[in-house]
């Protein structure tokens, strides 16, 4: 792979030979009591997911991307390739950064540490060789939303870069939401644009049908799962979703549901996992440090780690320094044991927590 392909079919079928994955997440990320990665309970994490979910956006919204230094976020994606690379799982490398500026020199310094890391000046090499198949990009995040131009402006220099790209839609962190003519535009300019994530919960773009059929479209907005995906007759190809951090199983299971044919099957453990999730938002809604993609997440997580004796082990660290509230946990235990989602050995039962 000397240069990346110039037409975006070919470039897809490039990066994903075996077909891009339906089910992505976007990891968790683990702390120790120094406020370092727990490198034990990160691969004891990623490990959960890996037998259910294709790819990881390292680091994403939920994976703290906006609250990491820059350094972190390089150490968070040599975290995920160390796991990845023998597993065969594919990554997707987050530059998510509050202005276009800080995006370009993040992604200036994350692809010279992987062509560093794989030994080689290549940069499609490079991304092929620690299996880190494009680069996702958001619109700047300003306190008033930026008009289509301005967005455009923002995101267009750093398409032109030639990197397999992903845009992204978060206007919950963002402030701005792309329109879906400027995605059109995008996607018509550059063939490097490969993959579109939506996480907006209007699904505007999706189904405008403004998008090449190529681009692949992935839903990042939770609850109803089943019915957004193409095999229902709906918009998106797949997902990447934050609760893939705590429910990987059962969300494969909608996708073989899906996949055979079963739409009541599909529907019914959809409407049951959208409760649960709905619930487990509403129980962080009031925390004030990080983001609720991320603290119902790791409210999740800890559960699905620790099991029943979830409330009995120190709450998990969020990236700010603080811990998750301890009635959160709580208020989440009988909703998960009334659904059968409560484990009684969790995957990380038999190891002390460190958050």
């Amino acid at each position: 792979m000397d240069g990346f392909p110039a037409d975006r079919p070919a470039l897809i079928r490039a990066l994903f030979p075996g077909g891009v994955p339906q089910l992505w997440s976007p990891s968790l990320f683990f702390y120790d009591a120094s406020g370092g990665f727990d490198r034990a309970r990160q691969e004891a994490h990623f490990a959960f997911m890996a037998g259910h979910v294709g790819g990881f956006l390292i680091p994403g919204s939920t994976g703290d991307a906006w609250e990491m230094a820059d350094d972190e976020a390089i150490a968070a994606l040599d975290l995920a390739i160390d796991f990845a690379r023998p597993r065969g799982i594919e990554l997707l490398a987050g530059v998510l950064r509050p202005d276009a500026a800080a995006m370009g020199a993040l992604l200036e310094r994350m692809v010279k540490h992987l062509c560093d890391r794989a030994g080689t000046a290549s940069v499609p090499r490079a991304l092929d060789a620690c299996r880190v198949r494009g680069v996702t990009i958001a619109p700047p995040t300003t306190p008033e939303p930026l008009s289509q131009p301005a967005l455009a402006a923002a995101l267009e220099p750093l398409l032109a870069r030639g990197l397999p790209m992903a845009l992204y839609q978060l206007p919950q962190v963002t402030g701005n939401r792309m329109a879906p003519e400027l995605l059109a535009d995008l996607a018509h300019r550059f063939s490097n644009f490969i993959l579109f994530k939506d996480s907006g919960g209007t699904d505007e773009v999706a189904l405008s049908g403004l998008l090449p059929a190529e681009l692949v479209t992935l839903r990042g907005a939770e609850g109803d799962y089943a019915r957004w995906h193409s095999g229902l007759g709906g918009p998106y190809d797949g997902f990447l979703l934050s609760t893939a951090n705590a429910f990987p199983a059962r969300l494969e299971s909608i996708l073989a549901a899906v996949a055979a044919g079963k739409a009541e099957e599909a529907s019914a453990v959809s409407g049951r996992l959208s409760s649960v999730v709905a619930d487990a938002f509403a129980a962080v809604a009031s925390v004030a440090d990080g983001n609720a993609f991320t603290n119902a997440n790791k409210l999740l997580a800890h559960v699905m780690a620790f099991g029943t004796r979830a409330p009995s082990v120190q709450p998990p660290a969020l990236h700010a320094g603080s811990t998750l509230p301890a009635r959160c946990i709580e208020q989440m235990m009988p909703v998960l044991e009334r659904e059968g989602m409560l484990p009684e050995q969790g995957y990380f039962a038999d190891h002390p927590a460190t958050g």
